[in-house]
């Protein structure tokens, strides 16, 4: 797919999130090129044309906009991916990080081995912590729920480097789906090289109707216990025990039961 990119000069660069525990979100692009179906994004960002995946804007003054100082947690991205194909590019993400307020208690989360590029600048705050999303997709289970992203491999081995560089990492596990993702064997892969875990099982009601009936039709079993009240409460206590048993750090379960239920492990 072919993506345009669209640049704009925003007015601001910080805004309130509504996050539990987030109380900043940076995003110097909206949209991204990775595309994921299942991603909640498509359904809440309305500024781009066309088709989700085809288009990102670039907000081409967001390093001027990033001097700006402000109090709390601040995440960098919510509606976008900040080392998406463009960033290689651009380096808008780059620019960015080097003029925001080295004060800022900053996390990323991306799903690019990109991300190594910038160790230099992470080591220049004085709060900040990395995490790449992990799901253990892979073959024909890929090629359906993430097409267009870079492979397992490639962000372990960033969530490696990022750690042998001394900075702070989280592996982000998402999306879970029962049957599918297998929470086990990521923990056993990354176990040395991060510092915390954060899990998200699916949110189904945010992926639209295109996704839902793609896993109704491919993964039935998984889209049974999604939908089905006792299966997924089952589920979720079962993954929570699951998560105990593992003996690592995390801040929870976003189970998306309602909106944004963290369930603590």
């Amino acid at each position: 797919m072919k993506v345009r990119v669209i640049k704009r000069r925003a007015k601001s660069l910080y805004t309130r999130s509504r996050i539990p525990g987030v109380d900043w979100s940076v995003n110097q692009y909206v949209g991204c090129s990775f595309s994921c179906p299942y991603c909640y994004a498509k359904n809440v960002v309305r500024e781009g044309e066309g088709e989700w995946g085809s288009w990102v804007i670039a907000k081409i003054n967001a390093p001027d906009l990033a001097r700006k100082h402000v109090s709390g947690t601040v995440v960098m991205s919510t509606v976008s991916d900040p080392y998406q194909p463009v960033e290689a590019e651009l380096k808008l993400t780059r620019s960015t990080l080097r003029f925001m307020d080295k004060r800022n208690e900053l996390s990323i989360l991306t799903k690019s081995p990109l991300v190594t590029r910038d160790i230099d600048l992470f080591k220049l705050f004085r709060s900040i912590e990395v995490g790449l999303t992990i799901n253990s997709f892979e073959g024909q289970e890929k090629r359906l729920l993430e097409p267009l992203t870079p492979v397992m491999r490639a962000r372990i081995n960033a969530l490696q480097a990022l750690h042998d560089a001394g900075v702070r990492t989280y592996a982000f596990i998402s999306p879970i789906i029962p049957g599918v993702t297998n929470v086990s064997e990521i923990v056993k892969e990354t176990g040395d090289f991060v510092d915390h875990y954060f899990f998200e099982v699916l949110n189904l009601r945010k992926a639209g109707k295109v996704f839902e009936e793609t896993l109704r039709s491919e993964f039935p079993e998984s889209y049974r216990v999604l939908t089905s009240g006792e299966l997924f409460e089952k589920f979720i206590l079962d993954l929570r025990d699951e998560i105990r048993f593992l003996g690592i750090r995390s801040e929870g379960i976003e189970a998306h039961l309602r909106d944004w239920d963290l369930v603590r492990v």
